[in-house]
């Protein structure tokens, strides 16, 4: 591709990143066919800020839209990054868990029904504590059961990236989408950072957080299923075709030995170079070991 068709190409893309989660959510549907449920005007809001001087949001959110993909009936669920952090609080997550029961019961009827969770998010909100971890358990015990009859996509574009107990919902979901912009792990680097120490993890090294959490690194190491480029057009496409794809024959959760394996394999009693690493993940995944 020629430097002109490059920068043609990048300038007529749509930045899915620079979307609002509302707009996130509403670009993947098939044009005038989505809805959204338990929207803002419900005023479904956390009773539990306001009594920490938090401001409540009116969504608490967490944007659930319902409609068709490409002709198929799907929902999708968005997590607006910058609302708390995107964390995941009593009634986040009970509209997340309620869409994706609802999905399932659908596909128990016979109505095909696909999910797809647009996840900008921290994990458990703080302020909220016990009541989010038990809305996070909730979360991946629908993601299993709706799972078993349709594809379950888990995106993480950016800003926020997907970290704490969501990003153990994305890791049993059927598939997981990221850009390169996108980062994935269980511990953020600054809480890595406060518990273990600058030494450990220099959470204001951006090029060595990209480096080891990034798109680029997860989908070499297996953990991402498609790396996207940050453009709304692909996305949605990229969206179509896992539908249309299906249940996958093997979950990544379910995989227990294969990752034990690459695990087992990295010798834990030196630091890795992220380019190294980055190598090492590489070849694995190649020969699927």
């Amino acid at each position: 591709m020629s430097d002109t068709s490059f920068s043609r190409e990048y300038l007529q893309r749509r930045s899915f990143i620079e979307l609002s989660a509302r707009d996130r959510a509403k670009c993947l549907f098939d044009s005038g066919t989505e809805r959204e449920l338990a929207g803002s005007f419900d005023r479904i809001e956390s009773p539990w800020l306001p009594m920490q001087d938090v401001t409540p949001q009116a969504d608490d959110g967490c944007i659930v839209m319902r409609g068709t993909i490409k002709g198929r009936q799907a929902v999708v669920i968005a997590i607006a990054g910058a609302f708390q952090g995107g964390s995941i609080g009593e009634v986040s997550g009970a509209k997340l868990t309620a869409a994706l029961d609802l999905a399932c019961l659908d596909n128990e009827k016979g109505i095909p029904t696909s999910a797809v969770l647009l996840l900008e998010t921290g994990g458990v909100r703080l302020q909220e504590a016990n009541l989010g971890l038990a809305a996070v358990a909730e979360i991946i015990s629908s993601i299993v059961a709706l799972r078993q009859h349709a594809p379950v996509i888990a995106v993480i574009a950016g800003t926020v990236g997907c970290f704490g107990g969501m990003s153990m919902a994305a890791g049993v979901s059927s598939y997981v989408v990221m850009t390169r912009e996108g980062r994935l792990g269980l511990n953020g680097p600054e809480v890595i950072e406060q518990e273990s120490g600058v030494e450990e993890f220099d959470a204001s090294d951006r090029t060595l957080i990209w480096s080891i959490a990034g798109g680029q690194q997860r989908y070499d190491q297996g953990l991402s299923d498609v790396l996207v480029d940050d453009d709304a057009d692909k996305m949605a496409k990229t969206i179509q075709e896992l539908i249309a794809k299906g249940v996958p024959a093997v979950h990544r959760s379910e995989q227990v030995d294969l990752y034990r394996s690459r695990v087992a394999a990295l010798d834990p009693s030196r630091q890795w170079d992220p380019e190294e690493l980055h190598s090492w993940a590489s070849k694995k995944k190649e020969k699927n070991l």
